[in-house]
């Protein structure tokens, strides 16, 4: 049976994808900050590590997780601008780094970016520019993965299950289900796709 670790398991999107893959006979287990079957901080290169000695050898680390600063660009920090790039766009990208050697042959890694890299809202600069970030690595760095590793991305909307919570900064947007992007992030999974992006905007 095919094993993966999905880091942000437990939130909305992340308990999806869980559900899910369970669909699909993959064993599945999750990371998180504060929640999971595994504890990790993704701003941290020897808590990442420490992850992968823990789990083992794995088939597919997908990664629902993430947090990015908002601001008004005149009010935004270099300080306050490096939260986004160390937590979201860097620890998935070491994530990546990291985990290539514990990944079986022909495993894969998905990503998670998000709709503000292609229709920005206001203060959402540095959350837009760390989403271009990483779907530009995946598309680089899948070139070069060895062994028939995989790597993708899913680009979702506002999700219907966070629309309320959001909706003042989200004016005009089409929300779309979690269990919906879901299926993105398996097709990734189990697929042959490699270096792509998935947009899920409405």
């Amino acid at each position: 049976m095919a094993k993966a670790l999905v880091i942000g398991g437990e939130g909305t999107l992340g308990s999806a994808i869980v559900a899910k893959l369970k669909e699909h006979n993959i064993e599945t287990f999750t990371a998180g900050r504060s929640t999971g079957d595994y504890k990790v901080d993704m701003t941290d290169t020897s808590s990442i590590s420490a992850l992968f000695d823990e789990v083992g050898e794995l088939d597919h680390v997908i990664i629902a997780a993430g947090s990015t600063h908002y601001d008004a660009v005149p009010d935004l920090t270099p300080e306050n601008n490096l939260k986004s790039i160390n937590n979201k766009l860097l620890g998935q990208v070491n994530t990546v780094l990291l985990g290539q050697h514990k990944l079986k042959d022909n495993g894969s890694f998905t990503l998670v970016s998000g709709i503000l890299k292609d229709y920005p809202i206001p203060r959402g600069a540095s959350s837009s520019m760390v989403n271009g970030a990483i779907d530009a690595f995946v598309q680089a760095a899948a070139l070069e993965l060895p062994r028939g590793i995989r790597l993708n991305s899913v680009s979702p909307g506002l999700l219907t299950e966070s629309a309320e919570k959001y909706a003042d900064f989200f004016k005009g947007f089409n929300p779309v289900p979690a269990e919906r992007v879901a299926n993105y992030f398996v097709r990734s999974v189990l697929g042959i796709e490699s270096g792509r992006t998935y947009y899920i905007y409405e």
